[in-house]
């Protein structure tokens, strides 16, 4: 089981359970945390779970696909650190992942 440190729109911070091999898209749903859409239910087919993954944590997650990449490009909100959060599966490593969750676009 693995831990997530959430900052929500609002800047509250939420520490979230994780287990292993779930996205981390999902592990924020489970949870309870209502501000992603993810109105594709995870299928890498709009962007509406986009977060930022604050920098020395992006080496827990595999590489950015082409097609999350183009799927990033449509918002207004892209940073270096962006990623679709249905995209980050938790890898069972100690220690928590920071993330925010992005504006809505």
């Amino acid at each position: 089981m693995g831990n997530l440190i959430v900052i929500d729109r609002s800047g509250q911070e939420h520490s979230l359970s994780a287990t292993e091999g779930l996205s981390v898209m999902e592990a924020i749903r489970d949870n309870g945390l209502d501000e992603l859409l993810a109105l594709c239910g995870g299928c890498c087919s709009c962007a509406t779970c986009h977060v930022y993954v604050e920098l020395g944590y992006e080496h827990r997650f595999g590489p950015m696909t082409d097609d999350e990449n183009d799927l990033l490009d449509s918002s207004d909100h892209r940073k270096a650190t962006s990623r679709l959060s249905c995209q980050l599966v938790m890898d069972g490593e100690p220690g928590s992942i920071r993330l925010a969750i992005a504006p809505e676009d």
